[in-house]
């Protein structure tokens, strides 16, 4: 059974994976109206990933024996000076969802709340591959600074990029 400081925690994070989710679906928004289409790919399948990660939450928590709520969040940015600002945003956000992921974390323990210790250890895990992933294709745009061609070439890269759902959502 969940503590009422856990509950909340966990609905916090649920709205925070949700809010991820629109993030990177406005960011889609902005790379389809610059006719970029595989980076609009790239940041859909993010949104994908992030809506499966807030439903993780929401299944968890239900099961967990506490109640699910669904929040509202502010309106996120849709305009970017530049597709190397978007992954600059974009790692600086990962970095943020890793922050909060790593103080749920120490919340469960120090509650000695194994269950949700041990449902969070897989996000513990995921965030450092998201933030890796967003920070490769960040450096990899600063190092090309954007040059025709170079973007081109990495937004075909990009479009590549399928949604895998995770295992531990099928759990």
């Amino acid at each position: 059974m969940l503590s009422e400081k856990m509950q909340e925690a966990l609905n916090d994070q649920m709205k925070w994976e949700f809010y991820s989710e629109f993030l990177y679906l406005a960011m889609a928004g902005y790379f389809k109206s610059r006719s970029l289409d595989g980076f609009a790919n790239w940041m859909t399948v993010q949104a994908e990933e992030e809506r499966t990660h807030a439903l993780m939450f929401f299944n968890y928590i239900a099961e967990a024996g506490g109640r699910p709520e669904i929040r509202v969040f502010d309106q996120m940015e849709n305009e970017y000076p530049s597709v190397t600002e978007v992954f600059r945003t974009t790692v600086e956000h990962e970095k943020m969802v890793t922050r909060r992921i790593n103080d749920l974390m120490t919340l469960a323990q120090e509650e000695k709340d194994h269950a949700t210790a041990n449902f969070l250890s897989w996000f513990v895990k995921e965030q450092v591959e998201e933030v890796a992933s967003a920070q490769k294709i960040l450096d990899q745009l600063e190092l090309v600074k954007e040059e025709g061609h170079a973007l081109m070439m990495l937004d075909r890269e990009l479009a590549q990029r399928v949604f895998t759902p995770p295992a531990a959502a099928a759990e």
